[in-house]
This record gives structure tokens, sequence and C-alpha cells, in this order.
């Protein structure tokens, strides 16, 4: 058993602080949105409605990140368990299909006022699964029947209910959390290129049989020309207006002006377009760093973890969460084609921010564990040690 440490103060520290700032900038650009969708309201209009609820959802997962960052990362590791979250992702992403589309999309589980997204879930089920199957089959991780076609097989079953809702972004999210994790775990080079390859032709196929998107990749060369500006590329247009009236200071807090009914939906998606706008080049810089000093503390619990399981279950965490807020990052200031995907503890949503920091709660369990190896561990070096000595004696000998 491995000695555990004393938590990660400095990871927790990094998730809660995004977290709480993602509520505050939720309010400046949620504010006049419930101002307006409230005023028919029997107890008046109020400016608070998106913000209590995204603070409500924060504190929750807050003591959700630290509840499971109790629980030993060890417990995924149980077949019933990695089982039953795959299942039960499974379930949930087939019973999105069951409900109303909102804005052309079936994304939603809604119960009443109440909704519930189960793709994100799958951020942290399919992370979970390759950890545990590419453990149990590390001795075959380079063969392609026995270990790459059944990952390959899950990765398909999830991210392809994802991209039927349609949801291309998270898709692509999942994709990224595949190739990381399988690279770690030592894939061959050539399995992971013809991977790559399979994965581009799909996309480019995502793209040339939907006009939509189609739409959105010629907007992107240029959103604010004529043709585009009221069009496919309206939201990036109105994003960079934002960012690039906020200079370096900022306009203030709650003081930006393409939140009021200009930019789409600018407490979810294009949030960074507030901040870059209230807060300036200094507040989307520290935003990047604060995701800068999570990639680095995640990606040291996992390279620190004692066993392989540890190790991998740390990679794809890590990787979801920074490759997520790296497309969404890219979609605002228009690095990458407009998408839609939430910027990880910042973003608008209940879904989003708990099980974001679910998954932190289990990077910082794995940290408790850095720097020490498990007898398990030990006992698997030793093994592929005295192989070796055996075979090399083998050679001298021959």
């Amino acid at each position: 058993m491995a000695k555990k440490l004393r938590i990660d103060w400095f990871l927790f520290a990094i998730a809660a602080g995004l977290a709480l700032f993602g509520a505050v900038m939720v309010y400046s650009a949620s504010a006049m949105i419930s101002l307006k969708e409230t005023a028919n309201n029997a107890d008046g209009a109020t400016q608070f409605s998106y913000f209590f609820k995204q603070f409500g959802f924060t504190v929750f997962g807050l003591v959700v990140m630290y509840v499971t960052s109790k629980i030993d990362y060890k417990f995924y590791r149980n077949r019933y368990v990695v089982i039953g979250l795959l299942a039960g992702t499974a379930v949930l992403l087939i019973a999105v299909f069951g409900f109303g589309a909102i804005n052309g999309a079936r994304r939603w589980i809604r119960f009443g006022g109440a909704s519930f997204q189960p793709s994100e879930i799958a951020k942290i089920a399919l992370p979970v699964f390759l950890a545990w199957f590419l453990t149990i089959k590390e001795k075959a991780v380079g063969e392609l029947k026995e270990t790459l076609l059944p990952c390959l097989a899950v990765l398909a079953f999830l991210g392809g209910l994802i991209f039927l809702e349609p949801d291309l972004g998270t898709t692509i999210v999942l994709c990224a959390v595949f190739v990381s994790v399988y690279f770690a775990a030592g894939a061959r080079i050539v399995h992971l290129a013809t991977v790559g390859l399979v994965m581009l032709v799909v996309g480019v196929g995502a793209l040339v049989f939907a006009p939509w998107r189609v739409a959105r990749l010629m907007a992107f060369f240029d959103p604010c020309a004529q043709e585009n500006a009221a069009g496919a590329g309206y939201q990036v247009c109105q994003s960079l207006y934002a960012i690039g009236s906020g200079g370096v200071l900022g306009e203030g807090f709650a003081k930006g002006q393409q939140k009021l009914f200009y930019l789409p939906y600018p407490y979810s998606d294009f949030i960074f377009a507030v901040v870059g706008e209230e807060l300036g080049l200094i507040g989307t810089l520290a935003v990047v760093v604060a995701f800068g000093l999570l990639l680095w503390r995640g990606t040291r619990a996992a390279l620190l973890a004692p066993d392989r399981f540890g190790l991998l279950l740390g990679i794809g965490l890590i990787t979801g969460l920074i490759v997520q807020a790296l497309f969404n990052i890219s979609v605002v200031i228009s690095i990458l084609p407009a998408k839609g995907i939430p910027l990880p503890f910042i973003s608008y949503g209940g879904s989003s921010i708990v099980f974001t920091l679910f998954a932190v709660g289990i990077l910082l369990n794995i940290s408790q564990y850095a720097g020490f190896v498990s007898k398990e561990t030990t006992a698997e070096t030793h093994n592929y040690v005295h192989r070796k000595k055996k075979r090399n004696r083998r050679l001298a000998v021959n």
C-alpha cells in the first residue's frame, strides 16, 4: 500500500478559485438577461437568477470535489464500478433523444425546471475505462485485436452518441483523451497514426455532410465580413468586438457592452469574451495562467502516481479539462471555427461545474500518493527486471 500524503492544496485552490471566479463572471454576463427574463414574474424582476443557480452548483461542486478527494482512486479500478459507470453513461446518453431539442440539439435530460447533461459524465467514464482496461491489458497494449479495437469500440459508442446529439466539440475532447491515454500507456506509433487519420477523415466527413458546419468554417476565415457578420460569423464577430474593446485593462467589472443582447449566450460558451472586455488582457492572461497551473499540478499528480492505473487515469482527466479549455478559448478568439463547448469552471451550467470539480477531486486523491510506489508496482517492476536479465543471459549464451 502506497503511503498517503497531504492533499495538494495548491491544486485545490486553483480549481476552487476558477470556479468561484466563474460564478462571479456568470453574474456579470447574465444580469441584464436575467432582468429581461424575469420582468413579468410575480415576485418582480431580478438580476441574480443565473448567479444564484451557478453559485449553488459551484458550492455543491466544491463539496463534491473535497469528498471525492477522500475516496481512494483505486475504487474506480473495480471492474464493476467501471462497467456500471459505462453502462449508466450509455443509458443516459441514449435517454437524451427522448427529450425535445433545444436550439436544434438534444443534449439534456430535463425534469421540470432542472436539466442534466450526460455528456459531462462521459468525460470521466472514458478515462476511467481506458485506465482500467489498459492496466489489465498492460502486456498486450500493442495488440490490435486484444486492446486497441475494444478501446476504439468504447470511444466510438460514447463519442457516436454524443456526436448524434449533435455535439462535435465534446466528441473531439473524448478523442483527445483517448489519444493521450493510449499514448501514455505505450501504444505503437503506427496505431496512433492510423487512429489519428481515421479521426481526421471522420471529422472532415462531419463538416462536409453538415451544411451549418460548412457555413461556420467559411465564416471562420472572415467572421466580420458583410456576408458573415449577420449569419454564421455573428457570434465570433461580436466576441472579437468584445475582446478588442477591452484593451489591456478592460472596461471594468460589469461594465461590458457586448453582453447587452449583442453577444448570444454571453454567460455560457462565450463567457471568455466577457472576461476579455471587462478585465482586459490582464484578466484573460490570468485565466490562461490559471489553466496552465492546473495542467502543471494535474500532470504532476498523474506522473507521480504510484501505479499505472493512477498515471493513466490522471492523464485522461487532466487532458479532458485542458483540451476543452483550449478549445473554448480558441473559438472565442477565432483561432478555431465556432463550436459550442463550455469553458471549464467558468461557463454557466450545473452539470459542467459539478463534474469538472468531481474530476479534479479524483486528481486530488491521486496527488496524495505522489512519489510513492505501491507494492503492486514494485512487484511488477521486479518481475520486468528479472525477465529482462534472464533474456539478456539467454542471448549472451547463444
